[in-house]
């Protein structure tokens, strides 16, 4: 077996719809507050997509972007990988939808559904082709237009969820060039319950009664994930750092997925990560699921602390439930 090439990330786009729901907006909708629910989850403000802007849509755009930053044409993909827990309908998938919007002749593609932890795990599933020697560049998008899903009566859910988007290229690394180095997934399926959508699948195919019962909304245990969240993204994060002789001190920067400020804190406090090394933009776009992790590593590369060479840290906890982390070092 020929020897597996080293990957690295080289390139990012991202992209969110203009229109923003604020907490004030959400006050007028539902019993709630900017106060309760920055005190609670740490969100200010979210991006929605327009009706009729499907998850094709953001990713299209994220994926354009990614493609510019790079200097390269949708010809040279070889590979797309959606991850989503909304695509556009159930078949075909929404990478075909991508591949067809950016003009991309000469690739496939699919989709991956893990919930939060999704980009993550499309993340290293591409990787496998490059380090294989199988594709020379890979794209990877995780978008989410969650404003599809979410019942903007449910003062739970409504507050949490956003849209948007983040598409990164995939290639190999050059001898000495930063790159992945190292990936821990797991599942945890006894946890499903605590977070999902009951209908619209096989076992709850749409009828008029799960639609009366809002069964096509995302339903959640809110202490259940958190409790969940809090123990096992922290707990994603020791056991890699340690597998590779690692420790917080050794961190440049910490990429969370953004559900809930004090998640994220919590696991950046087992670690004994300043705050300076953890990247935090849920105030501004909310738990847009697939999108994230991409966002906020746009957000640190905007604000100047995601530089070439870092090494970094990206954690994820989602709906299944599923956990992820990654290590690596920025290539760009």
């Amino acid at each position: 077996m020929s020897k597996l090439q080293r990957v690295k990330i080289s390139a990012l786009g991202t992209y969110v719809p203009p229109r923003i729901l604020s907490n004030d907006d959400l006050a007028k909708m539902v019993d709630t507050s900017d106060e309760w629910i920055m005190s609670r989850v740490g969100i200010k403000e979210r991006h929605l997509a327009d009706k009729g802007v499907g998850t094709s849509d953001l990713a299209a755009e994220a994926a354009r972007r990614a493609l510019a930053q790079r200097g390269i044409g949708p010809s040279d993909l070889d590979a797309i990988i959606v991850a989503t827990v909304t695509p556009d309908m159930m078949f075909p998938a929404t990478a075909c939808l991508v591949q067809h919007k950016i003009g991309a002749p000469n690739c496939w593609g699919f989709d991956l559904s893990a919930g939060c932890s999704q980009f993550v795990y499309a993340l290293q599933v591409g990787a496998q082709f490059v380090a294989t020697g199988a594709h020379k560049k890979v794209m990877v998008i995780g978008a989410d237009v969650m404003s599809s899903i979410i019942d903007y009566t449910d003062r739970a859910t409504c507050v949490l969820f956003g849209d948007g988007a983040g598409a990164v290229i995939l290639e190999a690394a050059e001898d000495g060039e930063p790159g992945l180095i190292d990936f821990m997934h797991e599942v945890d399926g006894s946890g499903g319950v605590a977070l999902y959508m009951p209908g619209g699948g096989s076992l709850n195919p749409p009828s008029h009664e799960t639609v009366d019962k809002k069964m096509h909304y995302v339903h959640q245990d809110g202490q259940a994930v958190f409790k969940f969240a809090v123990r096992k993204m922290a707990e994603s994060c020791v056991e890699i750092l340690k597998r590779n002789n690692l420790t917080g001190n050794d961190i440049d920067l910490m990429i969370p997925h953004q559900a809930n400020l004090r998640i994220i804190q919590a696991s950046a406090d087992r670690l004994k990560l300043p705050k300076e090394k953890v990247v935090i933009n849920i105030d501004r776009y909310g738990n847009t699921t697939g999108g994230t992790i991409p966002l906020a590593m746009q957000s640190a590369i905007e604000d100047g602390r995601l530089k070439k060479g870092n090494l970094v840290l990206l954690a994820a906890v989602g709906a299944g439930f599923t956990v992820g982390a990654t290590l690596l070092r920025w290539a760009f």
